[in-house]
């Protein structure tokens, strides 16, 4: 079971997690030792957050070394919000793309654009980055910032 804290409810963070297309920010360990930090598109299942990545792509690599990790999705411009938490990572195989067409279509709108055709081509190989939560903590700085002019 999760565990949550800060500001928001349960309902509460699931919605920001559903309209926020932000990408979440993930990290993990090198064999090293080393933090390494990466930017990843994502969907929130309600169970986990599930993110699509090249399975060539070094975070792959780390996270079945290592399968803990830290996150946060936040926002850009104040007031600032978010969430972060920790968690354990699987990378499952995604054949059909099936996960990066649903972001796809999140963060671009559609298909048809440049960046899509080259995310979607036969060329690439994609992997499913599923993140179970064992903590999530939210934050907004609304009231402390109020509105913030341009």
């Amino acid at each position: 079971m999760t565990e949550l804290s800060g500001e928001w409810s349960k309902d509460e963070l699931i919605g920001y997690f559903e309209r926020t297309t932000v990408p979440l920010r993930l990290a993990c360990r090198t064999p090293s030792g080393n933090l390494w930090m990466v930017s990843l598109w994502y969907l929130y299942d309600g169970d986990a957050l599930r993110c699509a990545t090249a399975a060539s792509a070094d975070i792959v690599g780390l996270l079945r070394k290592n399968p803990s990790v830290a996150f946060e999705v936040s926002t850009n411009d104040p007031p600032y919000t978010g969430v972060r938490g920790n968690g354990t990572a699987s990378v499952e195989p995604d054949p059909g793309k099936e996960l990066l067409r649903e972001l796809v279509t999140r963060y671009l709108g559609d298909a048809d654009s440049r960046l899509a055709r080259e995310l979607l081509s036969d060329d690439r190989t994609e992997v499913t980055v599923r993140i179970e939560p064992n903590r999530l903590h939210s934050w907004d700085f609304t009231a402390r910032m109020g509105e913030q002019s341009p």
